[in-house]
């Protein structure tokens, strides 16, 4: 794309995939303490669908473009901000930003970039941002796992999945997770996961009582919400701690007051995309010095299931949703169909 343009996969109207068209936007400009981000990968992720669909707003001041992670080259910026952060032209980067995501270009806070990883892609790369970011906050920031520790994570082969089990484990927890099929079982004990419950077919508050003989687990890392609610603290140990990153199945729930009182329980949750621009500087911060060197190293890795041309990606939005991948989509600038 010549001149100051670039195609940009926008949402014409809210509704199903079909509503994402690539189209021709102007080139964003980077603002004061921004860097402009030549993308070659972006990431794709479950906001992206609910923001699709009308659910999910991007914050105010944000572009319409759908997309919260991308990998690519720094083509120039706030040159002070630059040098503050040790970013120069022509580095590496990845970054998580509040939209902007699916397009060529995107203007990106510099304290939201990160190196991206020695040895890896951009492709891979752009796949870390936004469940990196998350599950640090999450798992680690609000719900302090520790070492030794047992947390369960639901919908352990999604992207925040394969991301929390690699992290957990990382630290020496002890983790289960809960998954729809046998070969997300698999995929997930591949991934380091000691427990893998297949919902379809067992309990998972029975399963996490059987494998813990009766003590239950530290965290929860939920994204489902709703019924899940209650189950998830039937699931916690004594001073457990349970967290809410997503309302897939519902936003009502009907707690225990008095299983609260007595195991003193904690149940919390956040949303990261509003967080303040140094809220999400301090997650980097912390991710580059501990989680970063392990993706260098290959102690963490990224869990790719298919990579998409920015023209498919209505069709990567339609496997999204239809809950069949194991780890992250990502839309390839690069290159044309990637089937």
């Amino acid at each position: 794309m010549s001149g100051l343009h670039m195609q940009a996969v926008e949402i014409a109207t809210f509704g199903g995939p079909e509503v994402l068209q690539l189209v021709t936007r102007p080139r964003p400009v980077a603002g004061e303490g921004e860097v402009l981000v030549r993308v070659s990968a972006s990431g794709i992720n479950r906001p992206d669908v609910l923001q699709r669909m009308g659910r999910y707003a991007p914050p105010a001041g944000t572009s319409d473009i759908p997309g919260l992670e991308i990998a690519g080259l720094v083509e120039g910026g706030d040159a002070l901000a630059m040098q503050a952060a040790g970013i120069q032209t022509g580095n590496r980067v990845c970054a998580l930003v509040a939209g902007g995501g699916y397009a060529e270009y995107c203007a990106v806070p510099v304290g939201q970039c990160l190196p991206v990883p020695a040895g890896l892609t951009d492709v891979e790369a752009a796949s870390l941002p936004e469940t990196a970011f998350t599950v640090w906050s999450n798992v680690f920031d609000r719900a302090h796992l520790q070492a030794g520790e047992r947390i369960l994570i639901h919908g352990g082969s999604s992207g925040i999945g394969v991301t929390a089990i690699q992290f957990a484990k990382a630290i020496g927890a002890v983790v289960f997770v809960t998954v729809g099929s046998e070969a997300k079982a698999q995929a997930c004990l591949a991934l380091g996961a000691d427990h893998a419950i297949n919902y379809q077919v067992a309990d998972f508050v029975a399963e996490v009582q059987r494998l813990t003989d009766g003590k239950g687990v530290d965290v929860v890392l939920d994204m489902v919400a709703g019924s899940y609610v209650a189950r998830n603290l039937a699931c916690l140990a004594e001073d457990g701690r349970a967290v809410i990153i997503a309302v897939q199945g519902g936003v009502r729930a009907e707690v225990d007051a008095g299983m609260v009182l007595r195991k003193r329980l904690t149940l919390t949750g956040s949303t990261l995309r509003p967080r303040s621009l140094a809220f999400k500087a301090a997650i980097a911060k912390r991710l580059r010095d501990t989680i970063w060197p392990m993706y260098a190293n290959g102690r963490i890795k990224p869990v790719i299931h298919r990579v998409f041309s920015a023209s498919e990606a209505a069709v990567a939005h339609a496997l999204m949703e239809s809950n069949q991948h194991i780890g992250k989509l990502v839309i390839d600038w690069t290159s044309g169909s990637m089937d």
